[in-house]
């Protein structure tokens, strides 16, 4: 598949004029796209995308809520019944097109699409151009990402029919963790475990990445010489150990639920407890899985929400189970921070990051509070401040402390476009 629908030759080289490249993020129950427009080089700040997108909804026979944003401010909101994940995705797709927001005339000014995969297992550790064998790969890595690889199938499917035959970016969450070193990456289970493929496969890892990289390019350093934490604090949570430019200890492991404490999730629990539930209360398998996915971390302990915004509004109000969930919040994140900083020899740079990372002072402060025995120093007034990407650590501190904005979107595009610029004027093998 040849990419001359965006390129021109002029004198005799390839250039572009503007290259438009369609990310989506599929979730379980949601669908989330953006459209970014990129010239012939990359943009030393992450741009705003000119098109942005988000469907969601709670079951596939039920009114889905979809909200449309365009570079020119223009919102859209509507409901609709959806038939399906499908249905709902090509809905979203069309106000590309349709609509008061609209961006472009037809599907056939979109070069090329990206996807977040959430599982690529060990044998996709690089964005890869999307071919058969690799949505085969895909698919059958389902067993291991049930709720969230299969989406992703379908939205790669979507996009080839609702767009065209396009080039199509795969880019894995878990390939930035791929590297981890095989006494981080194994489970002191049986050694079969390994071998039938348990092990720590880390998530979250395009935006730890992208943090680290953002991270050098703040401060102006090599990042291979930057021994980093990244802490990524939403209503999923997971920490990355990154040295040399990769992850070397993280803490989300064969799935999403280890680690952290987050928004509904436990995180890591003594597993002789789910045992123990297995036996004495008769839980099956599907009602545990709930249990420790949905109705645990914040919301469980609190009682009030999974949102870290809710929960400090009532530990303010002197709500006592809202103090202990964002105490124990604090206690995890510390103590695995902790972790890290060992797997690492020591921290040049610990990165905030997501919701909670990005806007929450509060648990910023608490965490760097266990951490004055490196030489760190957080400067209370930047902490509060709402300035972007910026270093909130005071001059003297030894260990730098950032605030990144999550930019998942932009990284997947970013993908895209270099595979884009290696692949013309040759084309894409698919």
């Amino acid at each position: 598949m040849k990419l001359t629908h965006y390129l021109e030759l002029r004198d005799g080289e390839w250039s572009n004029e503007a290259m438009k490249i369609l990310v989506l993020n599929s979730g379980s129950s949601s669908q989330k796209s953006c459209l970014y427009e990129v010239g012939d080089t990359l943009p030393e700040h992450p741009p705003a995308p000119i098109w942005q997108a988000e469907m969601e909804w709670t079951k596939p026979d039920a009114p889905s809520e979809l909200r449309v944003r365009n570079a020119l401010g223009i919102v859209v909101e509507d409901h609709h019944k959806i038939d399906s994940r499908r249905a709902a995705t090509e809905r979203l797709l069309a106000t590309l097109w349709e609509g008061r927001a609209r961006v472009v005339a037809g599907p056939k000014e979109i070069d090329i699409a990206g996807h977040r995969v959430v599982h690529g297992g060990q044998e996709h550790t690089q964005p890869t151009v999307v071919t058969p064998q690799v949505r085969a790969a895909i698919s059958r890595l389902a067993v291991f990402a049930p709720l969230h690889n299969p989406a992703e199938v379908e939205g790669i499917e979507t996009v080839e029919r609702v767009v065209g035959s396009i080039p199509q970016v795969a880019v894995f969450d878990t390939a930035f963790h791929s590297r981890l070193p095989l006494p981080a990456a194994a489970y002191p289970g049986p050694y079969e475990w390994l071998e039938q493929g348990i092990r720590r496969y880390g998530f979250h890892g395009i935006n730890h990445q992208y943090c680290a990289e953002r991270t050098a390019q703040l401060l102006a350093r090599d990042l291979k010489s930057l021994r980093l934490v990244t802490c990524h604090l939403g209503n999923g949570c997971s920490l990355a150990a990154i040295r040399g430019g990769w992850s070397v200890n993280t803490t989300m492991g064969f799935t999403p639920l280890d680690g952290l404490m987050m928004g509904s999730r436990s995180g890591s629990v003594d597993p002789g407890i789910l045992t123990h539930l297995l036996r004495q209360n008769n839980l099956s398998a599907d009602e545990l899985d709930e249990l420790l996915n949905k109705k645990s971390g914040l919301l469980g302990i609190s009682g009030v929400s999974s949102d870290m915004r809710e929960v400090l509004a009532a530990l303010a109000s002197g709500n006592a189970r809202a103090k202990l969930a964002f105490e124990m919040f604090v206690h995890r994140a510390r103590s695995l921070v902790g972790a890290m900083v060992a797997a690492l020899d020591g921290m040049d740079v610990l990165v905030f990051t997501a919701g909670i990372g990005e806007n929450s002072p509060d648990v910023r402060s608490a965490v760097c509070a266990g951490f004055g025995y490196l030489g760190l120093k957080l400067d209370p007034d930047k902490n509060v401040q709402r300035l972007g990407d910026r270093d909130i650590a005071t001059s003297d501190s030894t260990v730098r402390v950032l605030v990144v904005r999550a930019q998942e979107d932009w990284a997947i595009a970013r993908e895209c476009w270099k595979l884009a610029k290696k692949a013309a004027p040759q084309g894409f093998a698919l």
